[in-house]
């Protein structure tokens, strides 16, 4: 039998971390003592108050069923409530809000409700993968918004070409900013919001490290923007903020139409989230502030040792001002991938070639603090005898 993948999956680049998975299980079965900082995957367990929330709800015979295929009422209004305490923003639970698989999903199906054959998506570069590759799929041109160092890796919007922006119907933007660290301002959302507005364009804010930001800045909702309710859609997960990244579960608020676009391709394509998943995150919602504090104060911590440690082994180092990345020039005389490999090799620790995030993260490497201290610190000192 003569199978042949669509040319949308061959034109799809390999998933970043799956490759790095591969890479992982491959040293494992070789007897190697791998220690893995690059997957972002925390490694404290999901707060005691979630699991029994959902150990006692899971029973339940009507959650048996298939659920709400945009979530349940309840977790609807709790989403709605955490964002008013939260950055005191007014959130339809009717209108506005949609339950996910997991914000990936979400993130991966915006494409394919506003994307058509040709049309460009604004994506940063470096960033998560997902935004690209979603494109792809979706028949789109990912047009690449070059995040760098000189410019505080905000992207120069001036920069995009008018021809771009009249095909563009999607642009994404992630702060605080996976890989980098980096953290942006209410200026900057405001100039993002008018850009999309002017050029009918649907602004996707990828909020999934909002609660990890060390300094000075405050989290910011794009809605905290005057006029986002007319263009944009925001994501959010439990995966990071509560450490809950195989519960998959989050969701997405936003204006109606657009979510409406996303309901509208989740409606054909998934079945709605479990019912007792949903409350396990509306316990996280309810609950976690205290526990995202806690998990704050664990990473500030970590990036410490790191800065300590990468720095007395002549990196040239930057502390994050927001997630639990480290994001850092390779050594002179390597790529990404080359020292990565380099760093497999000679220190048994995997850390992220910054090309697999895009073109523009060629010449950087990102660590993943989500390592318990002492493996942390393990790995840490393994790379300076590397070096």
């Amino acid at each position: 039998m003569n199978l042949e993948f669509s040319r949308k999956l061959l034109n799809a680049p390999p998933y970043l971390f799956v490759e790095i998975e591969k890479k992982l299980e491959q040293a494992v079965k070789k007897g190697e003592d791998i220690i893995d900082l690059a997957v972002g995957d925390p490694d404290t367990p999901t707060p005691s108050f979630v699991v029994e929330k959902f150990s006692e709800i899971i029973w339940r015979p009507e959650f048996h069923r298939y659920p709400h295929y945009d979530g349940s009422d309840e977790f609807r209004q709790t989403v709605s409530a955490f964002m008013k305490n939260k950055y005191d923003i007014d959130v339809s639970y009717e209108h506005e809000i949609v339950a996910l698989l997991g914000a990936k999903e979400g993130v991966a199906h915006i494409f394919l409700a506003f994307i058509n054959e040709g049309d460009f998506a604004l994506v940063p570069d470096p960033a998560y993968p997902v935004y690209k590759t979603a494109t792809l799929f979706a028949g789109g041109v990912p047009y690449p918004m070059p995040l760098l160092p000189e410019n505080g890796y905000l992207p120069d919007l001036s920069k995009i070409p008018e021809e771009v922006a009249q095909r563009a119907k999607i642009m994404f933007i992630n702060y605080p900013n996976n890989p980098t660290g980096a953290v942006a301002d209410r200026h900057f959302y405001k100039r993002a919001v008018e850009y999309c507005i002017e050029n009918n364009i649907v602004l996707c804010n990828d909020n999934a490290y909002c609660d990890f930001i060390y300094g000075k800045d405050k989290m910011v909702s794009v809605f905290n923007i005057e006029g986002a309710k007319e263009c944009a859609i925001e994501f959010y997960t439990c995966s990071k903020s509560y450490n809950m990244t195989g519960w998959r579960i989050g969701f997405a608020i936003g204006n109606d139409k657009v979510i409406n676009g996303l309901k509208a391709v989740k409606h054909n394509l998934d079945s709605g989230q479990f019912t007792a998943l949903q409350y396990a995150c509306m316990e996280a919602l309810k609950r976690g502030h205290d526990f995202t504090i806690h998990m704050k104060n664990i990473y500030k911590e970590r990036i410490s040792l790191a800065l300590e440690k990468l720095g007395r082994a002549g990196l040239n180092v930057k502390a994050p001002e927001g997630t639990f990345y480290i994001w850092t020039p390779v050594p002179q005389g390597f790529d990404s991938m080359s020292f990565s490999n380099f760093l497999l090799e000679k220190a048994k620790v995997m850390v992220a070639p910054g090309v697999g995030f895009g073109r523009h993260g060629e010449g950087f490497f990102r660590i993943s603090l989500t390592a318990a201290q002492k493996r942390l610190n393990e790995a840490l000192e393994r790379i300076c005898k590397a070096l």
